[in-house]
């Protein structure tokens, strides 16, 4: 009998559900809403995982009963207290196999490592960064951002690229373009105009204007250019920290790069590689080609007792086809 397997990315903008079979086949996907809690309460997450699951199962034509493993990646989901309630969302699938839940970044590390261990650093709108050893023990960062001093994503690096705006027209620091770059994407009058707004609430400059910094970076503003390598050296540091914790640094290692800022440019990459080979100089980067919804799959397996080294490869090659 053929054993089937869900997997589940819960997303603050978007999630996913995954049904493979035991070689690895890409059956269906399910694809639905924000469930993180944060967003949408604890009712919205098991609204979310019902819809998503019920679109899996539909497609794939199989029923909850057959599932023989499940592995879900919960955006929100970061410490103790949160583990009974999400325990409680995912309880109403009324599903009879083992299942695990993590935190969503645990799962794009399953869905990039070759061997599913190592370490994940995210950089999307926000960062985060969490790792795992040969033997499930996991490393972590807070997850809070900047609250508790984790920089890095592009709300990060629009931020300090403000701050250096400021610091241009107080003349404590070097003019840059970024300034007549934001002037127009805010269609702000002129520089002053541009920060009034910015502190009265009129404009606003969100992580949607990253790919700007990126492009006078390019262009050649030095300003631009440091932003980016800040970027980097606190995204290398998230990961330092994480590799301490987990006594990586003699190990020869997968660090997985997760998230949209990793397409903007080849010095946020080489910057952040510098300062994680400073501590664990046989770290190796490597983007996520897959989507992280495969590691909620090989997550599934694990809780059945499912080896997976030898399907990874199909698995990920049938979901991208999906």
């Amino acid at each position: 009998m053929i054993r089937y397997f869900l997997g589940v990315d819960i997303g603050a903008t978007k999630s996913h559900a995954l049904i493979a079979d035991e070689d690895g086949q890409a059956l269906a996907l399910g694809v639905g809403g924000s469930g993180n809690y944060e967003v949408v309460g604890y009712p919205g997450l098991a609204e979310t995982l019902a819809d998503i699951t019920d679109q899996a199962l539909n497609v794939a034509g199989i029923k909850r009963e057959q599932l023989a493993g499940a592995g879900f990646g919960i955006a929100g989901y970061d410490w103790p207290a949160e583990r009974a309630p999400t325990l409680q969302a995912i309880q109403t699938l009324g599903l009879s196999a083992p299942f695990e839940f993590v935190n969503d970044t645990i799962i794009g590390l399953l869905a990039g490592a070759t061997e599913g261990w190592g370490v994940a650093v995210v950089a999307g709108t926000s960062n985060n960064c969490r790792g795992r050893d040969r033997h499930g023990r996991e490393g972590r960062m807070t997850g809070c951002g900047p609250w508790l001093g984790e920089y890095g994503g592009a709300g990060e690096l629009v931020d300090k690229a403000v701050q250096a705006v400021g610091m241009a027209w107080t003349q404590r620091g070097p003019a840059t373009r970024l300034t007549e770059a934001f002037i127009e994407l805010t269609g702000a009058t002129d520089i002053v105009d541009l920060l009034e707004g910015l502190m009265l609430e009129h404009y606003q400059l969100t992580a949607a204007a990253a790919p700007v910094i990126f492009q006078l970076a390019a262009e050649g503003d030095e300003v631009a250019q440091e932003i980016i390598c800040w970027a980097g050296r606190e995204l290398g540091s998230l990961a330092v920290g994480v590799i301490r914790q987990l006594d990586f640094e003699p190990l020869d290692f997968e660090v997985v790069l997760i998230g949209s800022l990793f397409k903007g440019s080849p010095p946020l990459t080489e910057t952040m590689a510098a300062t994680i080979h400073e501590v664990a100089p046989k770290a190796r980067l490597v983007r996520l080609k897959a989507p992280p919804v495969v590691g909620g799959v090989l997550l599934g397996m694990e809780q059945a007792g499912v080896g997976y080294s030898s399907i990874r490869q199909a698995l990920i090659e049938s979901t991208n086809a999906l």
